[in-house]
């Protein structure tokens, strides 16, 4: 063991110790949520969506998630929370003007040198080095200084409904700096690919909305037409009742005639007929028998 022109062995050669945890290489994670799609794992392309827990998805693998659930292993622990199209938002992306197209072309390798988008207001790369947003009613997306900048500093108070209807005062509301729409600062700006703590607020937020949605089902458009009918007065009852659809006055007097005329042709037709005839069809002496047409004048053994 040593001594003899070989290595020295060393406690760590000769004990064994309990292996360390592996820990996750945490650039890589953040290169994989912003440069990646969390469903696919392929690399982001435009058209590009968002839920409302801020993750990225490519959107063709969605929607082929969307018609087949199975598609993809962990597709129900990643976006099982996705109903339909209607549960993300496209998002309007700009394009970062430092990607040459060597640099596109590397954007598919593992380690890309640019991030493929930056923020429209300060030009900063939308890498996972600074928090961005989006905004739910447009889409547009913006790193979070960047639009802090643009907007007032004062605190907007959330939309309050009108004394006449449910509708929220604009004055409220703030102005997209790109598209110019309108958003409420306090539940229209999402974060794209939060920390833990703060994705379990945005899913309790998710899970309250949907929950204040109204439930949708058939005996709805019943119970409405019921009580549509309730609230008519009797008048518009009874003359609904008591319409009928009209015919045109010479149709029907035209029909009249027609129906006149061939009622004298049949009467004519009987005077002319001969006896032999009429007792094809009635017998002459008037009383009922069981033969019919087909069985008048022929044999029967069980008459």
């Amino acid at each position: 063991m040593g001594n003899d022109g070989g290595s020295i062995p060393d406690r760590r050669d000769l004990v064994r110790t309990k292996a360390k945890a592996e820990q996750a290489d945490k650039a890589n994670q953040v290169r994989a949520m912003w440069f990646f799609c969390a469903l696919s794992k392929r690399p982001l392309q435009e058209p590009i969506v968002s839920c409302s827990l801020g993750k990225l998805y490519n959107k063709d693998a969605l929607l082929e998630f969307l018609l087949d659930r199975t598609s993809f292993g962990d597709g129900e622990e990643i976006c099982g929370h996705i109903r339909s199209l209607k549960d993300v938002k496209v998002l309007k992306l700009t394009p970062n003007p430092a990607k040459t197209p060597t640099s596109s072309s590397s954007s598919s390798s593992s380690n890309p040198t640019h991030a493929p988008f930056v923020c429209p207001l300060n030009f900063k790369e939308m890498n996972g080095v600074q928090p961005f947003v989006y905004l739910s009613p447009c889409g547009c997306v913006f790193s979070q200084a960047g639009l802090k900048a643009v907007t007032s500093t004062d605190k907007v108070e959330p939309a309050k409904e009108n004394e006449n209807g449910s509708e929220p005062t604009s004055s409220a509301l703030d102005l997209c700096p790109q598209c110019g729409a309108k958003y409420d600062r306090a539940s229209d700006v999402l974060t794209l690919n939060p920390p833990a703590e703060l994705e379990a607020q945005m899913r309790e937020a998710m899970l309250l909305k949907r929950a204040s949605e109204p439930a949708k089902g058939k005996g709805k458009s019943k119970k409405r037409k019921a009580a549509s009918s309730e609230g008519e007065p009797p008048a518009k009852k009874a003359a609904a009742s008591s319409s009928a659809p009209s015919t045109n006055p010479s149709i029907a007097a035209a029909s009249r005639a027609v129906a006149a005329s061939l009622a004298e042709e049949e009467a004519k037709r009987r005077v002319g007929m001969s006896d032999a005839v009429k007792s094809l069809y009635a017998p002459k002496d008037g009383a009922k028998k069981k033969e019919t047409f087909m069985t008048m004048g022929t044999f029967t053994r069980y008459a």
